[in-house]
């Protein structure tokens, strides 16, 4: 009876896990574009940023977003206000197929600059980077209330 127990706890331990870990994979679907738009739609347009633009990340420009090129991804793309020295930046990030999440996150999180604009910064423990599946999210906002609202808005993707 005693071993019967063990198994049964143990079995219960792996489908709750199994159950668990395929929830969490799930994949965000969407262009980056559609994302976007998505993870900024509880701030009202007269809230955000003036001229906030969606910009292209690639080999070139790619440190001055996320701080590494040494993580395994598809696309990103950021947004940023167009003028001004403004502490705003996020940056959407689509991971390879079995690229290694976690490792990303934390190798962005310590090589991103949150100092990175002139004259104005986001204190390092306000950086925001999580994921959902395969889609990562990088939010250096420097206004609180802004910087919920676009974590809310990833979080309901």
């Amino acid at each position: 009876m005693k071993n019967i127990r063990k198994f049964l706890l143990l079995l219960l331990i792996c489908v709750t896990t199994l159950s668990l870990t395929a929830c969490g994979s799930k994949n965000v679907e969407g262009s980056l574009e559609e994302l976007m738009e998505k993870v900024y739609s509880k701030i009202p347009d007269n809230e955000k940023p003036m001229m906030l633009e969606n910009i292209e990340v690639n080999e070139e420009n790619i440190e001055y977003y996320i701080g590494t090129k040494d993580i395994e991804y598809e696309e990103i793309l950021a947004s940023e206000p167009g003028i001004g020295s403004i502490a705003h930046s996020v940056v959407l990030i689509r991971m390879k197929e079995n690229a290694d999440i976690s490792a990303a996150n934390q190798k962005i999180l310590e090589s991103v600059n949150p100092r990175k604009w002139i004259c104005v910064e986001v204190p390092e423990d306000q950086v925001i980077v999580k994921n959902k599946g395969n889609l990562i999210i990088l939010i250096m906002v420097a206004d609180e209330n802004t910087r919920a609202k676009i974590e809310e808005g990833f979080n309901s993707l």
